[in-house]
């Protein structure tokens, strides 16, 4: 198992444990950096479906709240996972304008 495989792993986690409601000191902060660890080692040719995702979560992630009994644990376990992908977008149009930007 690689680094980048653990990080991602481990980051999603963090954002479902976060989600689930247990307090995490500092969680944010935490699912902010790892997704912006994780979005360092996403490959050339998948970051298309980090941006796609990225926007589909932040778009849906607080759909689910009518739902009786698990509506807000879905909802914040997506909301969560949305502050991740959204960290790992941002370090991806980092890279992306750099790789441009280089000669």
């Amino acid at each position: 198992m690689d680094l980048a495989k653990i990080i991602r792993i481990v980051a999603v986690l963090v954002a479902v444990v976060a989600g689930l409601g247990v307090a995490i000191p500092s969680g944010a902060v935490i699912i902010a950096v790892l997704g912006a660890v994780a979005g360092y080692f996403v490959e050339e040719d998948r970051r298309m479906n980090v941006m796609v995702t990225a926007i589909a979560l932040a778009t849906v992630h607080g759909a689910l709240g009518s739902i009786p009994a698990i509506g807000g644990y879905l909802d914040g376990i997506l909301g969560s996972l949305s502050a991740l992908i959204n960290a790992g977008a941002c370090t991806v149009i980092v890279m992306a304008t750099i790789e441009r930007v280089k000669p």
